[in-house]
């Protein structure tokens, strides 16, 4: 008996370019785009292991908990870090970044989250990149989260490592993930002595066998369904138009933010300036006296399948997070998260106005 998942032909090297292909030109770059066969922390630790080492200065921002990942990887591959870290509230500025390099002159790598869906905030990439080109420095940039949110160009932002996964607004798979890759980067990797080689992390050789070879063979047999399932979100996202994708996130986190401030009860946006919030995640500062993670149980109860999460560690006690990305931007998703939010909040005995809150809602979808 065949089964569509599992009698499937082998993947070619020929397909699995194409589907790079594709990749890059939803990134609009030019750059070299290599495809890991691994969630998106396979690429994110290959290229720090790649670029960094005992001579590298890094300039690691932490704006959320990924941040804190990178400055680890960072210092365990011998790096000198510094760490600029921001409060989860806010966004990092280039000024701070311009700031940082006329501290620490000698940095010459830098490491930056786009959006932070944890959080739910999102950093001026293109305004930071100016800074970090004007000195040199070699550009990190995790784009896991925003890719299909909001624009996401390594190629006009001077990003020299750009990371993407499809898990989240692209509405794609967890088990692949994708990297661009400048020639600055590629040097740096190859001058670097304790680049991984013959590993899984090692992108240099996705660089000697696959890209160099013209892309002929592969360096091992593909996770078809991954890749698959990776063809078919791009196709979506062709035929839906990014423009269109990423105006559905906008207004999904216009929408959450306008509609919880509306609903009273003491909720508030987490993110203190909407221009500063995340499209792909919209998060919300508990009620006074109220836990997070309670009252998200409380709303998940009736519905368990709804994208609403409590804030990870120590964050669970005051952050809620509506997790409205991929096919969860949309009208429908952001009322009944409200509703259900709403309701929770009711049963604790404080005063909403989901009425309100679903017409501000609807309001503010644009």
């Amino acid at each position: 008996m065949t089964h569509p998942f599992l009698d499937l032909t082998p993947l070619s090297a020929a397909r699995f370019a194409s589907i790079e292909d594709r990749v890059a030109r939803l990134l609009s770059t030019e750059q070299d785009v290599v495809i890991m066969q691994g969630e998106a922390l396979l690429p994110l630790e290959g290229a720090i292991r790649a670029t960094a080492g005992p001579g590298t200065t890094a300039l690691n921002v932490i704006t959320g908990p990924y941040g804190q990942t990178f400055g680890d990887w960072l210092r365990d591959c011998g790096a000198t870090v510094i760490d600029l870290a921001v409060p989860f509230h806010t966004a990092v500025t280039a000024e701070q970044i311009r700031e940082a390099f006329a501290e620490h002159p000698e940095i010459d790598f830098v490491s930056l989250v786009h959006a932070e869906a944890a959080t739910g905030n999102t950093n001026p990439v293109a305004e930071i990149g100016e800074v970090v080109k004007e000195r040199g420095a070699l550009f990190y940039l995790d784009a896991v989260a925003s890719v299909g949110a909001e624009p996401v160009l390594p190629d006009a932002w001077g990003v020299d490592l750009c990371v993407i996964g499809a898990q989240k607004a692209m509405g794609g798979p967890a088990g692949v993930s994708a990297v661009s890759v400048s020639e600055r980067a590629w040097a740096r990797m190859a001058a670097n002595p304790k680049a991984p080689r013959r590993s899984y992390l090692s992108l240099l050789d996705w660089k000697e066998r696959w890209v160099d070879g013209g892309r002929k063979a592969l360096l091992h047999a593909p996770a078809q369904l991954e890749m698959l399932a990776l063809e078919a979100c791009v196709a979506r996202i062709e035929a839906e138009g990014l423009d269109r994708l990423m105006a559905r996130h906008a207004s999904a986190a216009a929408a959450t933010r306008a509609g919880a401030a509306a609903l009273g009860g003491g909720l508030e946006p987490y993110v203190y300036e909407a221009k500063e919030a995340a499209p792909v995640a919209t998060t919300l500062r508990s009620p006074s006296g109220v836990v997070a993670s309670e009252l998200v149980a409380r709303a998940l109860a009736a519905d368990p399948a709804l994208p609403l999460a409590a804030g990870g560690g120590a964050l669970a006690k005051e952050m809620i997070r509506v997790n409205h990305y991929g096919p969860d931007a949309t009208p429908g998703t952001v009322r009944t998260c409200l509703t259900a939010l709403g309701t929770a909040l009711a049963e604790k005995g404080l005063d909403v106005d989901l009425t309100g809150a679903l017409r501000a809602a609807e309001t503010a979808w644009r």
